[in-house]
């Protein structure tokens, strides 16, 4: 009863007898789904580091070879491949992608459940409608996949997260489509602002994402703010204030720096093609053979355990990866490597985790492609900014972390269609606003270069496309 007379005056508050006009209501609206998102993004975001510290760095000893300044030792030394431990990397993954899949048969069958893709497909085709049930068993799920060192972000989930929980909350109180639809987009965006630190970008991610052409949904801009900078706020009550990487503020202060930064962005744009062939070269493949999805997960995870056996850096976020590309120093030197070798070895670790990420999500597995495509990106600019060293005269000054962090947004660009995210994104996970010039030159390059491919199929050219706006 108590509930019942609750829930009918907080109806009664939101509908107008607080807030007469719209604007109030919204305000109230996009606040109420920060807070619930930011709480579930904290929640998520424990499960993952207790899962990460108790099976891959705990039982299985993983560490990053290259942050360790150890990679070369590592491929060559017969010590470290008879190490037990390391053997245990080789079954981690595909264990937990088999219990993550298990979970979402018993508890949530049935389900769009994917990440992203998902959300985005919700959106255009279902009326922004989705179970509750997503909101733990995905978290559940994608907790398990990365805290056994699954190559995948938990950005896709926690936007699929966020997106369930602003529907979730309009169905509750029964608010009309339109809500939902803004609500819906509002805590997807506040999902990405809070995990990665970025409320800005998060909020821009949020309205950007639905559309692979030049288009947005901007009557979702507002709620979006408000929910993105609500829900980091809660999150980093729990995690802190810092940004999620660090490096120095280096400038731009050369308008020649515009022609390497040229190449950086027809590189990066292959680089992206390469990343979505990939991935949906492997998940068709797995798609159209016949099995049950617990064990084409399984299948997935041995093949991303025996990358990882190979070379550990690979498996779990990665993120490690792009905090070893922000170290490169002046010369192109990482770890007493020459400017040669250091380029090999980011590139060889940009393509694994490209073969990594794809047979752990496109088998299957829950987690996300957002955050590995931003590994994938610094590493292989790194390998540019490297070479570049060399290349170029040194009247260029170029940097290779400063190329790696630039690389990486216009590589984000072009993978997930997100020209803008991109850009404030980079700024805001580094804490460095110098290079936000060559961000735009090689974000804007790298988008138009790569002609309409993204790793989301789920996404419309524009809004004209999408089924929500050609229904009236």
């Amino acid at each position: 009863m108590f509930r019942k007379l609750g829930i009918a005056a907080f109806r009664f508050f939101i509908a107008g007898g607080g807030f007469s006009a719209g604007n109030g209501r919204l305000f109230v609206q996009s606040t109420l789904v920060g807070l619930g998102v930011g709480l579930v993004a904290a929640a998520f975001h424990w499960m993952i580091e207790a899962l990460d510290s108790l099976l891959l760095h705990g039982i299985g000893a993983h560490a990053s070879l290259l942050a360790q300044g150890t990679m070369l030792r590592g491929l060559t030394t017969t010590a470290d491949w008879t190490d037990s431990r390391r053997w245990l990397l080789f079954v981690l993954p595909a264990g937990g992608a088999t219990l993550a899949a298990l979970l979402i048969k018993w508890i949530s069958p049935g389900t769009h459940a994917r990440g992203t893709d998902s959300a985005i497909y919700v959106y255009h085709r279902l009326k922004c409608r989705m179970s509750w049930r997503i909101i733990p068993v995905k978290a559940a799920a994608s907790a398990l996949v990365i805290g056994t060192g699954g190559s995948a972000g938990y950005e896709g989930p926690m936007t699929l997260i966020g997106a369930a929980c602003g529907s979730n909350l309009a169905r509750l109180f029964h608010w009309d489509g339109a809500t939902r639809r803004r609500l819906m987009i509002a805590g997807l965006a506040a999902g990405i602002g809070a995990l990665f630190r970025a409320p800005l970008a998060g909020a821009i991610f949020g309205a950007e994402i639905l559309y692979s052409g030049l288009d947005m949904e901007y009557e979702a801009i507002l709620p979006a703010f408000i929910a993105s900078a609500v829900s980091y706020t809660v999150y980093a009550l729990f995690y802190g204030w810092a940004p999620m990487f660090t490096m120095p503020s280096y400038a731009y202060d050369d308008g020649l720096r515009l022609l390497p930064y040229l190449l950086l962005a027809l590189i990066v744009s292959l680089g992206a093609k390469f990343y979505i062939a990939t991935f949906r070269r492997v998940a068709g493949t797995f798609r159209h053979v016949k099995g049950p999805p617990w064990a084409k997960v399984a299948v997935g995870g041995l093949l991303t355990g025996s990358l990882g056996f190979l070379f550990p850096d690979v498996l779990g976020t990665g993120y490690d990866l792009i905090r070893v590309a922000f170290r490169a120093d002046a010369q192109g030197l990482v770890f007493g490597c020459g400017a040669g070798t250091a380029a090999g070895l980011f590139f060889l670790a940009f393509v694994l985790k490209v073969l990594a990420t794809s047979f752990t999500v496109g088998s299957g597995g829950s987690g996300g492609v957002f955050g590995p495509a931003l590994v994938c990106g610094a590493t292989l600019s790194a390998a540019c900014g490297a070479a570049f060293t060399a290349i170029f005269p040194t009247s260029f000054g170029i940097h290779p972390a400063s190329v790696a962090l630039v690389g990486m947004a216009g590589f984000l660009a072009a993978t997930i269609r997100t020209p803008l995210t991109a850009v404030i994104m980079v700024a805001e996970l580094s804490g460095n606003h110098a290079l936000l010039l060559p961000t735009m030159w090689v974000c804007g390059l790298a988008f138009a270069l790569n002609n309409g491919w993204s790793l989301y199929r789920s996404q419309v050219h524009q809004r004209e496309s999408s089924p929500v706006h050609t229904r009236f």
